[in-house]
């Protein structure tokens, strides 16, 4: 599961990359893609960060062992508090966005980056599962 929500992950990665990059029109606007909370210069590489320490766990996973394969039962609380209040938080600014842009919604306007934040969010929350499911 880690490494479908990695692998969701990065196709928004690459797709922002290759309207930013590519010019490519098939694919929505870069005003669609992310909130300009920070600009995509310093946005791409911390998604790039996020993306190499997706990887490096699913691989980690897949050999069996490395740092966080091995169950962690307070890391694994933490994390799923993490995932829930992170979740809550998007779907709050999810809720609120839709109340303010009407005619956003559904999955209109500023919605990817929220649902993406849900990728993320499911992430924690499975990591955070196996380890506190792990050793419960």
């Amino acid at each position: 599961m880690l490494s479908l929500l990695a692998f969701l992950f990065f196709v928004r990665v690459a797709g922002q990359a290759l309207v930013a990059f590519a010019g490519v029109t098939v694919l929505p606007p870069m005003s669609e893609w992310y909130s300009g909370l920070l600009p995509y210069p310093v946005l791409l590489p911390v998604q790039l960060t996020i993306l190499g320490a997706q990887v490096k766990l699913s691989r980690d996973f897949a050999r069996g062992r490395g740092r966080l394969v091995t169950p962690k039962p307070r890391l694994g609380r933490a994390l799923v508090v993490v995932a829930v209040l992170y979740v809550a938080a998007m779907i709050v600014r999810y809720v609120l966005t839709m109340a303010w842009y009407p005619e956003r919604r559904w999955l209109g306007t500023g919605t990817i980056p929220i649902v993406f934040h849900w990728v993320l969010a499911a992430y924690l929350l499975v990591l955070g599962r196996h380890h506190a499911r792990r050793c419960a």
